[in-house]
């Protein structure tokens, strides 16, 4: 007993000398660090057990440390005030040398403002909202992944199933939620997809305030959600979501990291209304000493009774926390090799600051090393809800972006991405599934016909081969409808159908409630009508060839040339002298004889030859063109269209065709003003047929409709009906959408892609229309149909009549010209008299009418009448008697027939 007493006594000098270093006696100096943590929840419980056992675990390996860290836990209570008091107690009375926590990033906003006034750090494992940022709050540490770190990943998600391009944000109404939602639409914008609706839910909502919520959202258009929220309000969420119907196929629904079960366990119950969920999460490698944590852990549950529901990663980093801030104060006690409790409180916080900083370590949780304050992420697990476990279906991290394997190459076609998940509903079809409205037709059904819910035709052709060319596969279930196009595309404004494939007009007043997309082909509104063939039966047709001012033209022609004619034959040749009633006579018939070359006499003056020259090429011209009019109209049946305005139509009050449920209906009465009365909805092309053969009485004078049906429809009718009249502009045919729909603008790309593919599109329009091919237009065609008018008009002969009347006119004035110079001083003895200005004209025409004795012709006929007067003195004998008096008798017949001319 003596010995024991000098033992003890011996060992009290030894420790409380003050003469011995407290080093050399290997005494533990106690660091106090406050901890601020929610302990009624589940994770608050949880990180207060996984920081216990990292403390024993941490200082079990390193006993040899002189460190120690006495960790001073505080009940937040959930509440910002009571975190902020608690915080500031910590420091001003336990003058704490570091704070971890408080768990939300709303209690830990006041909490970093007061570790920042005081130079104590604080840090946080679980406040992982992106507005608190380290770079803003010099003491502030954060040793988790940013919110912000995740929103890569989620967008490579939506990127990779690119036909979402709309996804609705469901988030809680906290700084945990709304801290996230513009980092979220910025990557969105990145992929194409946008937000058109978001769904802020507070943490106090109860199930009637959510339920109503979601029954807003799903009587949208909305089917894609992504949600932002914790654990507990979470998981209330699903299971109204689940209630409200919103959990089946067609739906898509990605959660981010707050949801899994690896961050915060929720329920069996909840997991089972998750089904077909899609989330992101952090990375964790697995380990032995993570293997060994976590058996412990569930050893831990099973044992004692405790709020413990299971590991999640929050706990991760709160034990990995622990041995980070122990191994930052045992490196700072080095290096200070005093008391840490005797350093001041700046330079303490900051020393410990920097130390926790520069820490790298391989941790539970991964690799511990901090870069701006804060965790770096670096690879994220993609996993899917099913059968209440999380299935992963692949990665993604920077560098690779997603993968299916962890260390797999990255790939290049993007629906290989990732492994086919299953979706709510247990399907494998990506949602959303379009519900595509279709007319429902009766005729034409070589544009769109519906048929067991599948559609057939050349839109139908169109719409799956613009589909092929997407970025990305399309889901989708047809509906046909029964009434008129224009209702059909109201009920994508009503959010009943997703989208209109059909054969779909492009106009004006359609757009204020749906877009369209580029047209497929080209269109526009014309008119039909019956055609008529009068002129083969017609007692008039011989004059059909010319038009009335052609008629009237040439006739004045024939009349004119004949008076140029005999006005420069007249004083020369006897043939155009006589009376008055021959003369006049000789005009007429010389003229009209060159009609058919009849023409006997001959002309003397080189003018008239020069004149006669140039009309009868004129001539020629003319009949020619004339015979070869009127064969064409005697041979070759050509059809008149019965009308060719529509306003003579609606003038005489007859009726006009359309097709039934299409816009032409409207436009005849809002812009052509055509009573509704006057208006007959027609179905097939056999309607067509029908209502244009009985004609204005009953049936239809006209049927307007696009040029694409008339088209179809005069194919095996043209020998009958006819298109007349102008073509009004319409856009063309095209798929129509909701207001604002991303698909629109894929959509077209992919219709400008097809329609610029000459082969494909030949085939497909050789598939359905006849009159795309080479075959010919119509299969009567025995028929012409005439579009313009059968008469020939003056103006196509202008050209020959100007010649013919410079030539002629030259030729008189020449002529003239002529007869004034040699006959000048007669006609100045005329002028110079005093009689009437009457008188004078008629005393110049009776000078005009002498015959030209000059002329050469009158000169030898003169010279032949004296050759037979003078007998021929160098004849050797004279003749006989009879032969005297047959010469006398041919002498005198000849001097008689030419004075008779003259």
């Amino acid at each position: 007993m003596a010995n024991q007493k000098r033992f003890l006594w011996f060992i009290f000098i030894v420790l409380f000398s003050p003469g011995i270093e407290p080093s050399t006696t290997k005494e533990v100096i106690r660091v106090p660090v406050g901890v601020v943590l929610n302990l009624n929840s589940s994770v608050g419980a949880m990180a207060e057990k996984c920081m216990t056992m990292a403390l024993d675990d941490f200082y079990a390996k390193h006993a040899h440390y002189q460190t120690r860290l006495s960790l001073l836990t505080r009940d937040s209570k959930n509440d910002v005030v009571s975190a902020a008091f608690e915080a500031l107690h910590l420091i001003n009375i336990e003058n704490v040398s570091a704070i971890i926590g408080p768990p939300s990033s709303a209690e830990a906003k006041f909490v970093i403002e007061l570790g920042r006034r005081n130079h104590v750090p604080i840090i946080s494992f679980s406040a992982t909202s992106p507005s608190l940022s380290p770079s803003h709050s010099s003491f502030f540490i954060r040793t988790a992944f940013s919110d912000s770190a995740q929103v890569e990943a989620i967008a490579a998600i939506v990127g990779a199933y690119s036909k979402w391009l709309e996804v609705v944000l469901i988030y809680e109404d906290t700084e945990y939620g709304n801290s996230l939602i513009p980092y979220l639409v910025d990557a969105f914008q990145k992929v194409g997809a946008r937000v058109p609706h978001r769904s802020a839910i507070p943490p106090h909502y109860n199930d009637r305030e959510i339920l109503k919520e979601l029954n807003h959202l799903n009587s949208t258009r909305a089917r894609i959600f992504l949600v932002h929220m914790t654990a507990s309000l979470g998981s209330k969420l699903f299971l109204l979501a689940s209630k409200a119907g919103m959990m089946t196929e067609g739906y898509g629904w990605i959660v981010t990291e707050g949801l899994s079960t690896l961050l915060d366990p929720v329920s069996s119950t909840t997991m089972d209304s998750m089904q077909g969920v899609v989330g992101v999460r952090p990375y964790i490698p697995m380990s032995k000493e993570l293997e060994d944590f976590v058996l412990r852990m569930k050893r831990f549950r099973f044992r004692k009774s405790s709020k413990i529901t299971g590991v999640n990663l929050f706990g991760l980093w709160a034990y990995d926390t622990v041995w980070a801030l122990a191994m930052a104060v045992e490196k700072v006690g080095i290096a200070s090799r005093v008391d840490l409790a005797s350093l001041g409180t700046g330079d303490r916080g900051q020393n410990l600051l920097e130390a926790i900083l520069d820490l790298k370590f391989e941790s539970l949780s991964g690799n511990f090393r901090l870069v701006k304050g804060q965790l770096e992420a670096s690879t994220f697990e993609v996993f899917n809800v099913i059968g209440g476990k999380e299935r992963i279906i692949g990665y993604w991290n920077q560098k690779k972006g997603l993968s299916r394997k962890l260390n797999g190459a990255a790939e290049l076609d993007i629906r290989k991405t990732l492994e086919k998940p299953i979706w709510p509903g247990y399907t494998t079809d990506i949602p959303p599934k379009l519900r595509i409205g279709v007319p429902m037709k009766q005729g034409f059904n070589e544009f769109l016909k519906f048929e067991n819910n599948h559609i057939s035709g050349f839109s139908a052709e169109i719409f799956f081969a613009a589909e092929k060319k997407l970025p990305f596969s399309l889901s989708y279930e047809f509906h046909a409808s029964a009434g008129t196009y224009d209702d059909l595309l109201y009920q994508v404004h009503l959010q009943k159908y997703d989208a209109v494939v059909g054969d779909t007009t492009i106009i004006a007043n359609r757009s204020l409630y749906v877009d369209f997309t580029l047209p497929y082909t080209e269109s526009g509104v014309s008119m039909i009508v019956l055609t008529e063939d009068s002129e083969r039966n017609s007692l008039w047709i011989f004059l059909k060839p010319l038009s009335l001012d052609l008629w009237l033209t040439t006739g004045a022609a024939f009349i004119f040339t004949g008076f140029v004619i005999w006005l420069l034959e007249h004083r020369e040749n006897t043939e155009f002298r006589g009376p008055p009633q021959q003369q006049l006579g000789m005009i007429f018939w010389f003229s009209f004889s060159t009609l058919v070359f009849a023409h006997r006499e001959k002309v003397v003056n080189n003018w008239s030859k020069f004149v006669l020259i140039i009309w009868v090429f004129v001539v020629l011209i003319l009949t020619q063109s004339y015979t070869a009019s009127l064969a064409s109209m005697l041979t070759v049946q050509k059809l008149q269209p019965a009308f060719t305005d529509i306003k003579e139509i609606q003038r005489n009050g007859y009726k006009v065709g359309h097709q039934n449920g299409s816009f032409i209906k409207g436009f005849l009465m809002e812009h052509l003003k055509f009573d509704e009365t006057k208006l007959v909805p027609l179905e097939t092309i056999q309607d067509y047929h029908n209502a244009l053969s009985r004609g204005n009485k009953n049936g239809v004078a006209a049927i307007l409709d696009e040029v694409p049906y008339l088209k179809l429809f005069l194919k095996t009718n043209c020998s009958k009906y006819t298109m007349v009249g102008p073509t009004y502009k319409t856009d063309g045919l095209g798929f129509a959408f909701p207001l604002g729909s991303p698909l629109v603008s894929y959509m077209s790309r992919a219709i400008l892609n097809v329609t610029q593919d000459k082969n494909q599109m030949d085939r497909i329009q050789s598939t359905y229309f006849e009159y795309f091919d080479n075959k010919p237009a119509c299969e009567d065609q025995s028929a012409k149909i005439s579009s313009e008018g059968p008469s020939l008009r003056v103006y196509s002969f202008g050209g020959l009549f100007i010649i013919a009347g410079v030539a002629s006119m030259v030729a008189l004035l020449m002529y003239m010209y002529h007869f004034l110079c040699s006959h000048w001083p007669a006609l100045r003895t005329i002028s110079s008299s005093e009689s009437t200005f009457w008188e004078k004209l008629v005393e110049v025409a009776k000078h005009f009418d002498k015959k030209d004795l000059t002329s050469h012709q009158f000169k030898r006929r003169e010279s032949r009448v004296h050759a037979l007067d003078t007998p021929d003195e160098g004849l050797a004998a004279a003749p006989g008697a009879n032969d005297m008096q047959n010469n006398s008798a041919g002498t005198h017949k000849i001097v008689e027939n030419n004075l008779g001319h003259e």
